[in-house]
């Protein structure tokens, strides 16, 4: 696949939740997603950055989303959906993978922010129709198909200092 220069056009997904419960759960700290963004971008023309959010009531929500958007990111958010059961469910996976496969005409480059291994198959596909994807996420929670699935892997644990605040 083709290396990084400048004149390559890169969509940024962040997997929000992926990303929070693995830096909670690993480092107890958050993700600096200033940071984060900077590197996926790399000195490229950043065509869009989204950041797949939900929405559960909690107090500092709303001044997150708007960090996001001064940040660069575009927020997309998920209400969370509570069952009569009351478990609660919310993801974007489906919502990620539409808007990958949308935005692969338009990019040479797609770094998908998450461990998920469901994304591996959208990363087979997306190398597929010529586009190169770079994952970005912890390693120690990130399913190993979707490392072997992408043209590159970034470990945020290695470089936490960086990546988390």
């Amino acid at each position: 696949m083709t290396e990084i220069h400048p004149g390559q056009r890169v969509a940024v997904l962040v997997d929000a939740q992926n990303l929070y419960h693995t830096a909670q759960s690993l480092h107890s700290r958050n993700i600096d997603y200033s940071a984060l963004l900077d590197k996926a971008v790399q000195d490229r023309q950043l065509t869009r950055a989204i950041a797949y959010v939900i929405r559960a009531d909690s107090p500092e929500e709303e001044s997150f989303f708007e960090a996001l958007v001064d940040i660069g990111f575009e927020p997309k958010i998920k209400d969370i959906k509570t069952f009569s059961d009351g478990t609660k469910k919310a993801d974007w996976d489906v919502g990620m993978s539409l808007d990958a496969v949308t935005l692969a005409n338009h990019i040479d480059t797609l770094v998908l922010c998450t461990g998920d291994g469901d994304f591996s198959r959208l990363c087979s596909h997306l190398r597929h129709e010529g586009v190169r994807v770079e994952v970005m996420a912890f390693e120690s929670s990130t399913a190993e198909e979707l490392i072997d699935a992408a043209d590159s892997f970034l470990d945020l644990g290695e470089r936490h200092e960086t990546f988390l605040l």
